[in-house]
Parts: structure tokens; C-alpha cells; sequence
């Protein structure tokens, strides 16, 4: 059987923390940026945890092949 191939995409926007939780970035950061307040905009600075187990197993398979 072939090696499973890395997600380009999820590579992308995921990182693996050093103890194996999967780290995301905020969405919402691209553009119209001037009616967001800058409180808003400095929240959507910050890295979060993807939350469920569920989800955290489905993205390891996909960007560790």
C-alpha cells in the first residue's frame, strides 16, 4: 500500500504543538479591516487550540503523512 500523501491545505493552516494539540489561526483577518476595532483585530492576532478530540484526530491524519 502507498504512504498517505500530507494535506497541502491543512499543512498550511494548522500547526502541531510541542505537546500534540493542534494549534489554528483565527479567520476573519484578511480584509476589511477598518470597520473591526482594534480590540477585535488584536484577538484575531492570537493562535487558538482546536477544541474538540474529534476534530484535533482528523487534522493530525491529514498533515502528518
Amino acid at each position: 500500500m502507498p504512504k498517505m500523501k500530507t494535506h497541502k491545505g491543512a499543512k498550511k493552516r494548522f500547526k502541531m504543538t510541542g505537546t500534540g494539540k493542534v494549534r489554528r489561526y483565527k479567520a476573519f483577518k484578511s480584509h476589511i479591516l477598518t470597520k473591526k476595532t482594534s480590540k477585535r483585530k488584536r484577538r484575531l492576532r492570537q493562535a487558538g487550540l482546536i477544541a474538540t478530540n474529534g476534530e484535533q484526530k482528523r487534522i493530525r491524519r491529514l498533515i502528518q503523512a
